[in-house]
């Protein structure tokens, strides 16, 4: 396992607690409901082409903070540009504890490892328990289902703006991912 101790330096008022995890957006993406007239069948196209990109979300919900960004793929590389980002934004004197699934780049032991971060792995196939799944969730039935993309340069401009404005939005990572169990941490 890749988890580290958290440094004994650091006191328990000084951790933060961040939801890692990373979703892929594209041209084969997402059908959801819509509304329609009752009785009614409507049509949603859906596009046969490959282009997709990646979302790479850190979300903590006691600050009400995100940090993303935006990958071709999802691989090691992508995940340590992604820790990275994630490091350099953690507020000085803070510890981030960062929970994440068991993805074979999130597991890799070539990870940079970080003063600053500790990583924490799920129990394999419990994604109900990260709660950034909502925010994809949330995401997907806002901005980015039921959508034909041009180009890869759209679909990064779409997943810019969906997450930015997801960011953005005062309160709504609180709102959306507070879970009680982690709050008593």
């Amino acid at each position: 396992m890749l988890a580290t101790k958290i440094p004994e330096n650091i006191s328990l008022d000084q951790v933060d607690i961040w939801f890692q995890d990373e979703a892929r957006v594209g041209q084969r993406g997402t059908v959801a409901r819509i509304w329609a007239e009752k009785g009614t069948r409507p049509r949603i196209v859906r596009q046969q082409q490959f282009n997709s990109a990646y979302i790479f979300g850190a979300i903590c919900p006691q600050r009400d903070e995100g940090i993303g960004i935006i990958m071709p793929y999802s691989n090691t590389e992508a995940t340590a540009i992604h820790l990275e980002y994630v490091s350099a934004n953690v507020t000085p004197g803070r510890h981030a504890v960062i929970v994440m699934d068991r993805a074979s780049w999130h597991t890799t032991k070539k990870l940079k490892k970080f003063n600053n971060i500790t990583l924490i792995h799920l129990p394999a196939a419990s994604p109900e328990l990260n709660p950034i799944e909502q925010v994809w969730q949330h995401l997907r039935r806002r901005e980015l289902s039921n959508r034909c993309f041009k180009n890869y340069d759209e679909i990064l401009d779409v997943c810019a703006t969906a997450w930015n404005n997801f960011i953005d939005e005062k309160g709504a990572i609180k709102s959306l991912c507070m879970r009680d169990w982690f709050v008593k941490f």
